[in-house]
């Protein structure tokens, strides 16, 4: 067997160093050697210290050496850094994570790794860590470090090629782990450090004989610490090195009798923080305070609408945040979704101090809330449009706030139908953005039994429902999807919903077609259609309901019947700009192309397909897709490539539950291409390729398979006309293929 070239292996999610890394030379090469000899090495220090700053780096020597090794194979340092760390190093930030339970998910989302079942979230990254050579940075555990230490624990002693570096106040306390508690930074370090930053501010500035005194005293008054040097650095735009001085010596008097009992480099960086919080004007104060109340990033429109009041007229909101960014106590990044602000933790954690001593928490996280509400209403009535891809990386890039807008219903006995509403209004994410999993655990959360008593949000209610009903049976879970729905069912007939009877229908007529029962999934999904036209329904969810429609008259051996609804869907889609649902038509599309013998315009749909399932995130698009795709390639005459591509299959089903749904319609392609590219190949070789596709990444996968013949290198060929030896669409062969499933 081969093995994959290393420019296929995924090498981690590390994001590039936004600015030099200055001094730390000694500690990084001893946290290298640590690395070297312990699985678990957690760097310690007090907040604003270097600490996140320093694993990175630490991780990126390591993601370089094991890199290095494509140069370097024959040398002993870089057959060990590919032993190491072989699978890449990868990093999950923590801080913004406040549920216990989302902490295994935020982790599977680092590693790239996508689950939509319902099995327990540690299996699965267990599992996916088990064979793999990895190093995992863990950044800002502190607020779960419990939970964090447990979850380390159980990896480590289940997976034997994973290593764990992380950062935090605090060690884990765990066997074996290695602390390396972080001082700051030597004084000609420190000195570096404040005039390298002051430098990116001003490049007037420069250290000279005159002002080399006063910058000195700075690093010693603030203890070295990087976060208050930067702090420092950023004043120095507009004041003098000795103004500096002089300011921080009355801070200290200030500040230091507030803090009793503080360890002396806590009331460092307390009066780092606080002295910049003295110089702020008070409207930047309260700004600050507010802006706190969100998590991760978030965008200017966000602030205007949480933060403005009569003390912060909205007009000025947009230059105070500017004030804030020209002081460092802001940080503006380039997005997918755009121009977006954060602040760093320990900064947003004193400005929620000072929200809690104003008494205005509680108000600015309801106003937090209600513009999280607002922008997800907007985000699902303008996902039937073409900002869809737009839409997608919005709310990708605000799933911190969704999280915490929906923490806050869930706070509140009195508004959990806020949070049925949020979790139910977020479908298009969950469903088409491959965020199952976490859907899942919100919708489960937020509908709580109620006694079965109807209530003046109920609509509320049965959204949620039938959302829940559809991701359950995405996930393979048919018990707890009709539960949801029978349930959405009834009591849309108790209220007179006719629009959530709708979609109740549908998805029901969803669960029947990946049940294998066609004749009922024909006729639901036909009554959902005619509902939702009686009440004037067009949307994504409609026009899916047709493609299933379409997927259900095909496997029953219509095909006119299908092309004629999947046509109507790509038009449709491609008039509104809509390119989700259009993915799936062209699916059903290709299906029917490869049936009727025509493998180029198959190719050509499901190449489409792909990309845009691939750009979604959507798994279970994706992976149907790559499913047919095979099929096709053994018709091209390419039995290799086409057992890759079903090697490359399988990892990916088991992050979205049963195998093709446990369907034999669905997998009647699958044993098909099995059958003939086996008889071609001969079991060993199948066997060969196919373990070499379940190696490849997905990115590598995605590339590979939008090449046509001919076009991709690699894979052994047997002639075309071999290829299209015992030819035979996949309804033909639908009904033999079933019955050998295993």
């Amino acid at each position: 067997m081969r093995h994959r070239p290393l420019r296929d292996r995924p090498w981690g999610n590390l994001p590039s160093e936004l600015g030099r890394f200055i001094g730390r030379g000694a500690e990084l090469a001893e946290l290298g050697r640590l690395l070297d000899s312990s699985r678990l090495v957690t760097v310690t220090g007090v907040g604003g210290v270097g600490k996140s700053r320093l694993v990175l780096a630490a991780a990126r020597s390591a993601a370089e050496a094991a890199q290095g090794a494509q140069g370097a194979e024959g040398t002993l340092a870089a057959r060990a850094a590919q032993e190491r760390h072989g699978d890449g190093v990868w990093l999950a930030e923590l801080a913004s994570v406040r549920d216990p339970a989302l902490l295994e998910l935020t982790v599977s989302e680092a590693l790239g790794l996508t689950d939509h079942t319902t099995r327990p979230r540690r299996t699965v990254l267990a599992e996916h860590l088990a064979a793999r050579r990895l190093l995992l940075v863990l950044d800002g555990f502190e607020q779960l470090v419990d939970e964090t230490a447990d979850l380390v624990a159980d990896l480590l002693r289940r997976s034997p090629g994973l290593r764990v570096l992380a950062a935090g106040r605090r060690p884990l306390a765990l066997d074996g782990e290695l602390a390396f508690p972080l001082a700051p930074p030597v004084p000609e370090e420190a000195l570096a450090l404040l005039a390298a930053r002051a430098g990116a501010a001003d490049p007037a500035f420069a250290v000279t004989a005159a002002n080399r005194d006063a910058l000195v005293e700075v690093c010693e008054r603030l203890d070295g610490i990087p976060l208050a040097l930067e702090l420092a650095a950023a004043r120095l735009r507009t004041l003098s090195p000795v103004q500096v001085l002089a300011r921080l010596e009355d801070r200290f008097a200030l500040l230091t009798g507030g803090a009793r009992g503080a360890l002396p480099r806590h009331r460092a960086l307390r009066t780092a923080i606080g002295w910049s919080h003295e110089l702020c004007t008070p409207a930047q104060r309260l700004l600050w305070a507010r802006l706190s109340v969100f998590a991760g990033q978030f965008d200017l429109d966000a602030a205007e609408y949480v933060c403005a009041g009569p003390d912060v007229p909205v007009e000025d909101v947009l230059d105070l945040v500017g004030e804030l960014q020209d002081q460092s106590l802001l940080v503006r990044e380039e997005t997918a979704a755009g121009v977006r602000f954060r602040m760093l933790e320990t900064v947003r954690v004193y400005g929620a101090g000072w929200l809690e001593s104003l008494g205005e928490a509680r108000r600015l996280r309801r106003r937090h809330r209600d513009w999280y509400m607002g922008l997800a209403t907007w985000c699902e009535l303008d996902w039937f449009s073409p900002r869809q891809q737009e839409v997608a990386a919005l709310v990708e890039a605000e799933l911190p706030n969704l999280r915490l807008a929906l923490e806050c219903c869930l706070d509140e006995p009195d508004e959990l139908h806020l949070g049925r509403y949020l979790a139910g209004t977020l479908w298009f994410y969950w469903a088409g953005c491959g965020r199952l999993a976490e859907g899942r655990h919100w919708l489960d959360r937020t509908l709580e039994p109620t006694g079965g008593a109807l209530t003046e949000y109920e609509n509320s209610r049965l959204k949620a429902l039938w959302v829940l009903g559809y991701i359950a049976a995405l996930q393979g879970d048919a018990a707890a999807s009709m539960s949801a729905l029978y349930e959405c069912r009834d009591a849309a007939a108790q209220t007179g919903n006719a629009l959530a009877s709708a979609y109740a229908v549908h998805r029901l007529g969803c669960l029947a077609l990946v049940s294998d029962d066609m004749a009922r999934a024909r006729e639901l999904l036909g009554t959902s259609l005619e509902q939702y036209r009686a009440v004037g329904e067009l949307n994504s969810n409609v026009l899916m309901c047709q493609v299933e429609l379409g997927m259900a008259l095909a496997f029953l051996g219509d095909l006119p019947g299908a092309l004629t609804l999947c046509r109507e869907v790509r038009e449709i889609c491609e008039e509104r700009g809509e390119r989700w649902t259009k993915a799936y038509a062209l699916y059903v599309l290709a299906y029917a192309a490869l049936d009727e013998g025509d493998a180029p315009e198959a190719r050509r749909l499901l190449n489409e397909c792909v990309a845009i399932n691939h750009a979604f995130h959507d798994l279970v698009g994706l992976v149907l897709a790559l499913e047919l795709l095979a099929l096709v390639t053994v018709a091209e005459g390419d039995p290799a490539e086409a057992a890759l591509l079903q090697g490359a299959a399988e990892p990916m089903w088991g992050g979205v539950g049963l195998q093709l749904f446990g369907s034999g319609y669905f997998n009647a392609p699958r044993l098909m291409c099995r059958e003939r590219a086996g008889e071609l190949l001969g079991a060993e070789r199948y066997a060969a390729y196919a373990a070499e596709g379940r190696e490849l990444s997905r990115e590598a996968l995605v590339g590979r398979a939008q090449c046509g013949p001919g076009e991709r290198g690699g894979a052994a060929r047997v002639s075309r006309q071999a290829g299209r030896g015992g030819a035979g669409g996949p309804r033909r062969s639908r009904r033999a293929a079933a019955a050998d499933q295993p």
